[in-house]
């Protein structure tokens, strides 16, 4: 009896073993049937992206683009499927962008993906978060799912491809939430066309089990489909008209004018928002949107690198975070302080071409 004992503590003390040491790692690859699983695994930072995990990702997506039927990403935990990249690594003049260089690389890939990629976005989904998942094929929002791109509070733009997808939501819903950073939740998170299925968070471990058997995109398709939800009326359906309305003007001033005009509750809340937003943040990332309508996403994430390798070497984007995020006393001092400070020259400065040598170059360059 006692040496059973023994033996059995010794096999508990082994398990144990192993599982410290996977929850070590900050994200899981897992192969199951005919899927490749990824788990962005580090829930007490609510998943949030650092160079480790986006490092690791690009080979790892390439191999399994060639072998597998399916890939399938999620987060570890109930809170988050992924709350962003880890800015305070970001503000940092050279390990920002090496960050950045290798995140938006996988976006790319993502973007480009050729066999079905499908993101579980359950719990908070917010800048980075939706750079790993708005790209791909499928993007299945629960109850839990909260979305935002709320990079204007914090002295940076709506990037990870961001002048990508958002412009291309309809009634310039995209326009207002890059630069309000409102959030979405649930349904509301399909009805804006980020997420293309909702599914009940209860459902998602049998959903991920049938999904890895799956052996081709018609099968993928229907089974979805079986286990979506018809989604509800839009939150802000009564508010549309003036979003569309509002957010088509081409300048902040005159956003800020037809707000004004409108004078309800939802457009006093949405001004009182854009107030408290950095005043340069705003402007470049009105500029970004709007040309990023007209780009393929490649593009749009080499003007992004470019903005966002300005961003570290400028004032605004370590000052947001610090107040924010580090410090939090929420009192940025933003330079320039004042929208009629943001002058044309500023903006277009950080969309200047970088040296050859620093400019975003995909993994698939030719050259």
């Amino acid at each position: 009896m006692f040496k059973v004992s023994v033996k059995f503590t010794r096999t508990a003390a082994h398990s144990l073993k192993r599982t410290m040491s996977s929850q070590e790692q900050d994200v899981l690859f897992e192969t199951l049937n005919n899927a490749g699983i990824i788990t962005l695994n580090r829930p007490k930072a609510l998943n949030s992206l650092n160079y480790s995990m986006v490092a690791k990702l690009l080979p790892q997506l390439r191999e399994w683009e060639n072998q597998k039927t399916l890939v399938i990403i999620k987060g570890a935990g109930e809170k988050a499927f992924c709350a962003g990249g880890d800015v305070k690594v970001a503000i940092d003049k050279v390990e920002g962008p090496r960050f950045f260089n290798a995140e938006y690389n996988v976006n790319y890939l993502i973007g480009k993906y050729k066999i079905p990629y499908v993101a579980l976005i359950n719990g908070i989904t917010m800048g980075g978060g939706l750079g790993m998942s708005v790209h791909g094929r499928y993007r299945i929002a629960t109850e839990k799912t909260m979305i935002a791109m709320p990079e204007t509070k914090i002295g940076l733009i709506p990037d990870v491809g961001g002048s990508y997808f958002l412009p291309r939501l309809q009634v310039n819903l995209g326009l207002y939430l890059g630069l309000t950073g409102d959030r979405l939740k649930g349904k509301d998170v399909v009805k804006s066309g980020i997420a293309t299925h909702f599914v009940s968070s209860k459902r998602l471990y049998e959903l991920e089990m049938l999904l890895s058997r799956c052996t081709n995109n018609v099968e993928i398709d229907n089974l979805l489909n079986k286990f979506n939800e018809p989604s509800e009326e839009f939150s802000l359906a009564d508010n549309i008209k003036h979003i569309n309305y509002c957010f088509a003007a081409s300048t902040i001033e005159e956003i800020i004018e037809r707000l004004e005009k409108v004078q309800n509750d939802w457009s006093v809340k949405t001004l009182k928002t854009l107030g408290q937003m950095c005043p340069g943040s705003l402007k470049l990332t009105l500029r970004a949107l709007q040309r990023g309508a007209q780009l393929s996403l490649g593009q749009c994430l080499q003007m992004e690198y470019r903005v966002a390798c300005r961003a570290t070497e400028n004032h605004d984007f370590p000052e947001g975070v610090r107040a924010l995020l580090i410090d939090k006393d929420n009192n940025p001092q933003w330079k320039p302080k004042t929208l009629a400070e943001v002058d044309d020259d500023y903006v277009e400065s950080y969309f200047k071409k970088l040296p050859q040598d620093k400019e975003l170059q995909f993994f698939d360059s030719k050259l």
